[in-house]
C-alpha cells in the first residue's frame, strides 16, 4: 500500500509506541544505555540548579540526551551487524562496531566539554 503522507492521530500514537517499543528494548539489551539512563536521572535536576540561562539549560540536558541518541543508534547498528554476521567476524563489521562506539565516545565528550565549561563559568568564575 503506497504511503498518503498523511500522518492522523492513529499513525503519530503507532510511531510514539514503537518509540517506546525501542526504548525498552536498548534499556534491557544494553547495560552502557542503563548506566547513561541513570547519569540523566543525576544530571537533570543537577543542570536545573546550575543553569543561569535557558540556553545553559538546553545545552546541559540536551547533551546528556545526545548521549542516549548515539548510544540508540549504536546499539541498533550493533543489532543489525549481529544478524547479519552472527558468530563470523568480519573487518567490516568491526569497523562498523568500532565506529558506532566512537559516535557514543564524541557524544560523551560533547558533555564533558558543555558540562565542564558551564560549571567553570557559573562556580568558579
Amino acid at each position: 500500500m503506497a504511503d498518503s503522507g498523511f500522518r492522523g492521530p492513529k499513525e503519530i500514537f503507532r510511531a510514539f509506541q514503537w518509540s517506546l517499543k525501542g526504548l525498552k528494548a536498548t534499556y534491557q539489551a544494553e547495560a552502557s544505555f542503563r548506566m547513561e539512563i541513570y547519569l540523566c536521572i543525576i544530571l537533570i535536576p543537577l543542570a536545573i540548579w546550575l543553569a543561569q540561562t535557558p540556553i545553559e539549560l538546553i545545552l546541559l540536558i540536551g547533551s546528556c540526551l545526545l548521549v542516549l541518541l548515539i548510544e540508540i543508534i549504536n546499539s541498533a547498528i550493533e543489532a543489525i551487524v549481529d544478524l547479519v554476521c552472527g558468530e563470523e567476524r568480519h573487518e567490516l563489521a568491526g569497523r562498523a562496531k568500532d565506529m558506532g562506539s566512537a559516535a557514543v565516545f564524541m557524544a560523551q565528550m560533547i558533555v564533558l566539554l558543555v558540562w565542564g565549561v558551564i560549571c567553570y563559568q557559573n562556580l568558579l568564575v
